[in-house]
């Protein structure tokens, strides 16, 4: 299963209003340059070293809230309501114009231990997000989650940026039940079992890197692949 719309939904104008003040903050660009073309901005609103502007992975695998998270009550009860151990939680900004290229994120997929959620706060008509062929629209106030070991990409080609509350989760009892009432397969095999020896290597280089319970999780699977 590529994605899943989940049945809850959040307040959009709760959500903005706490975005509002949020937005005057300093939103450092994302890292990750090769896969994209324009302006993608985040905060952290839980991070490694607890700082907002930290939007790297450390050798520190304990995650902490930071001080934005503690000025969005709202959101942090969003957060709260998920009962699971939580990773990186961030704010992304994708400016008008800008686009994510076709890309695949290894390992975050729920059948490898691990997912993300997107819940989007502002967004407009021309934000398209297609994952394996399929073009979604996702408005403000849902909740998604997505198999980024997919190829996937973003575009937005309206007027104002596309702002979205995304959450790095770890897989659980409780995650479990969630997903198989929405339809998942639980049975689903990791996709670390199709990559070649090369792949695994790199893989498990980048995965050692962010030293996190989940990245330590893949590894182990992979490792243990005969």
């Amino acid at each position: 299963m590529n994605y899943i719309k989940f049945s809850v939904s959040y307040n959009e104008n709760r959500l903005c209003t706490e975005l509002e003040g949020v937005l005057k903050e300093k939103w450092p660009l994302h890292f990750n340059t090769r896969d994209f073309n324009g302006d993608w901005r985040s905060i952290s609103l839980r991070s490694a070293s607890g700082e907002s502007n930290d939007i790297y992975a450390h050798a520190n695998g304990a995650y902490k809230n930071t001080p934005v998270l503690a000025r969005m009550p709202y959101v942090k009860e969003i957060l709260d309501a998920w009962n699971c151990e939580k990773e990186a939680i961030r704010l992304l900004s994708l400016a008008p114009g800008s686009v994510i290229k076709p890309h695949k994120d290894p390992g975050c997929a729920y059948r490898d231990g691990t997912f993300r959620i997107h819940i989007p706060i502002i967004t407009n008509p021309g934000v398209y997000f297609t994952i394996a062929d399929e073009k979604l629209q996702l408005l403000a106030g849902e909740c998604w989650y997505m198999d980024f070991s997919a190829m996937h990409s973003i575009v937005n080609l309206g007027n104002t940026s596309r702002v979205h509350l995304i959450m790095d989760g770890i897989r659980n009892s409780w995650t479990d039940r969630l997903f198989a009432a929405h339809g998942y397969n639980l049975s689903e095999k990791s996709t670390t079992e199709s990559y070649d020896a090369a792949t695994k290597a790199r893989m498990i280089e980048e995965l050692e890197k962010m030293n996190t319970e989940a990245a330590r999780n893949l590894i182990a699977g992979l490792k243990g692949e005969k």
